[in-house]
């Protein structure tokens, strides 16, 4: 049951990602995506990896993605006609193309990565919630609190970018 699980939520992640890249709608790309970050958020879930799962949703699908959602609402952006791909981006995607198509030929080819041995008693890196905050607070509070500044300055300039100014008809 948990092979089929991880291979319908694997399914449901790629799909929606190819259909993030390929959607003409910017709203249709943001829901698209944020169907791809909960179907991660299950094979989390499948890994028993439960606070990576919580934070994905809470932090990517309910912040990232609601204010992407508000961004392109409050500008307004409407989806013009694309340009032709250069002959650059067509030779790139061909080279990843055929990188990625080795990439898994070789992992077919050699089969599983061998997991490490793991000690009886000791728990897993991250697995103890009071361990994982005690890090958190202390060794890794500034990138976390610079982070939440990006954040807040992102915000900022939404706002000032969405805004219409009423008095500049008059400068010009």
């Amino acid at each position: 049951m948990a092979n089929l699980l991880f291979y319908l939520f694997s399914a449901i992640v790629l799909g929606t990602a190819v259909l993030v890249v390929a959607s003409k709608n910017a709203v249709n790309s943001a829901m698209f995506f944020l169907i791809s970050l909960m179907g991660t958020a299950c094979l989390f879930v499948l890994l028993e990896a439960y606070l990576l799962a919580v934070l994905l949703v809470l932090v990517y699908a309910g912040a990232v993605v609601a204010l992407f959602l508000f961004i392109v609402m409050l500008l307004d952006m409407q989806g013009g006609e694309r340009k032709p791909f250069s002959r650059a981006t067509i030779v790139a995607s061909v080279i990843a193309a055929a990188l990625l198509g080795v990439g898994v030929m070789s992992f077919l080819k050699h089969g599983q990565i061998a997991s490490p041995v793991l000690e009886a008693n000791t728990p897993a890196v991250g697995a103890v919630l009071k361990l994982y905050a005690a890090q958190l607070f202390t060794t890794y509070l500034l990138p976390v609190q610079v982070v939440g500044f990006l954040l807040l300055i992102a915000m900022l300039g939404v706002i000032v970018l969405s805004k219409r100014f009423e008095g500049l008809e008059d400068i010009k």
